[in-house]
């Protein structure tokens, strides 16, 4: 996890294309900027990074579903909750599952997990449209380094 760089999911972990599922794993830094003012000598990871860490495991599913054929953007969040604090070091498991899709949108429920504990959970809502110039291959790129594309999450 690069929380400053927005690179939040380090490894797909299982992705299950079939039932529109994905588990992914997001590994919180020991020392980031982002912890300088959040908060200073209490460092905790903000909840809108927890939401953009459930809203790249949904991203990363619905790519797949689609076989990138289309780049999901994030339109709405729903129904968030956040249970408790995570500061550095701690591990996430991140879960998503593909509700719906269809009509250019598409719906996931996602969650975080610590130790088994639930920690954060949200509806999200994508717009999914043609990759903008330039996307499709970065997006392929960060797809393959986390495992998504290498045959390793199937």
């Amino acid at each position: 996890m690069r929380l400053e760089y927005f690179e939040m999911i380090d490894s797909v972990r299982h992705l299950d294309r079939a039932a529109g599922r994905i588990e992914a794993l997001a590994r919180v830094p020991q020392e980031s900027p982002v912890f300088e003012g959040h908060f200073p000598g209490y460092p905790l990871v903000p909840g809108v990074l927890l939401t953009e860490t459930m809203a790249q495991a949904s991203g990363y599913l619905i790519l797949a579903h689609l076989d990138f054929a289309s780049m999901p953007f994030l339109m709405a969040v729903d129904k968030a909750r956040f249970r408790n604090f995570v500061g550095p070091g701690a591990e996430l498991n991140v879960e998503a599952s593909l509700v719906h899709d269809g009509s250019g949108y598409a719906v996931t429920k996602a969650a975080i997990r610590v130790e088994g504990k639930a920690l954060a959970d949200a509806e999200l809502r994508f717009r999914t449209m043609p990759f903008p110039n330039g996307l499709d291959a970065p997006m392929r790129a960060r797809a393959r380094s986390i495992g998504l594309l290498d045959g390793a999450a199937a």
